[in-house]
């Protein structure tokens, strides 16, 4: 099965299903939607790798999607997180009327305002409960406001000059609100510390894995980058996220390994091409250590 790439622009035709519906330019779509699940049980839509930050605050019902090989099932006052470039496969919906605000993001204008999408990575929208958390009553209708307000600032003024640097605050709001709500989910991390050059060593590691694990493994390569040792790298990575950097590289990999093998059409050989690896053997090898299965048994799962 073919993974869809979709650019934030394209997914205008949303509009078609919303009952609201707004989009900045390319920068953002956001929409309300009231699925009636009873006349559609199951979701037909393919995979699809939308290039931005996806959202879906999931206001009444159930449903389950897929989001990088892992399964989950949303509920409501549930808000869900995709990074940019996840691979996002709608299944089933649950209860007969499912109502959800997603938006959609574009990388281009997260840097726009400035937003630190790796201070995702150190919240529990990244851990193993990733991509999820579960709000209570109040909020969740906290972020609803929040997108309503998103949703009337791109249609109530739409000749305004401010819109964007308005756009701009409230997403990046939304999201620091977002982060807020995660961290008190966890009580036996140490209190937040300003941000320190630590941090900044840690967000542009993540910035560097996302846009090289494709071709590059090795520690040293990213240290170089950021012209620190490897040595210390290794450190501040694993003091600050309770991982090591080899670790997040793995995941990173295996990540994009399981989505090539499994949605791309391509065979084992032409994944390991893809992924950088000197040949199919040496790629298997590493998939099975990190995974516990050869590629060809995950394709066959």
């Amino acid at each position: 099965m073919d993974i869809n790439s979709i650019q934030i622009s394209q997914l205008a035709k949303i509009k078609n299903i919303a009952d609201k519906y707004s989009n900045l330019n390319e920068d953002y779509v956001l929409s309300r939607i009231t699925f009636d699940a009873s006349q559609n049980r199951s979701a037909k839509q393919g995979p699809v790798r939308i290039n931005g930050l996806t959202l879906i605050l999931c206001m009444k019902g159930k449903f389950s999607l897929d989001i990088n090989i892992d399964s989950y099932e949303i509920s409501a006052n549930t808000i869900l997180v995709a990074g940019p470039n996840s691979i996002i496969k709608f299944n089933k919906f649950e209860e007969n009327t499912v109502e959800t605000y997603t938006l959609f993001v574009s990388i281009e204008f997260l840097k726009d305002i400035n937003l630190d999408i790796n201070a995702l990575n150190t919240t529990r929208f990244s851990q193993k409960q990733k991509h999820t958390t579960k709000l209570t009553d109040e909020e969740a209708s906290l972020l609803r406001k929040y997108l309503d307000l998103i949703y009337l600032n791109t249609t109530s003024n739409t000749e305004s000059v401010y819109i964007k640097n308005i756009s701009r605050c409230l997403i990046a709001s939304l999201l620091y609100q977002m982060m807020q709500f995660a961290s008190t989910r966890t009580t036996d991390e140490e209190p937040e510390q300003p941000q320190s050059r630590r941090m900044n060593y840690v967000r542009d590691f993540m910035a560097l894995v996302q846009q090289y694990h494709h071709k590059e493994r090795a520690v040293g390569f990213y240290a170089d980058k950021l012209f620190i040792s490897p040595k210390y790298l290794s450190l501040i990575i694993k003091d600050s996220t309770g991982r090591s950097a080899a670790e997040w590289i793995d995941e990173f990999v295996i990540l994009e390994a399981k989505n090539l093998l499994r949605f791309s059409g391509k065979n084992i050989q032409q994944v390991a091409y893809e992924l950088n690896f000197s040949n199919q053997s040496s790629f298997g090898k590493y998939f099975k250590h990190l995974t516990g299965m050869s590629p060809s048994e995950f394709q066959r799962s």
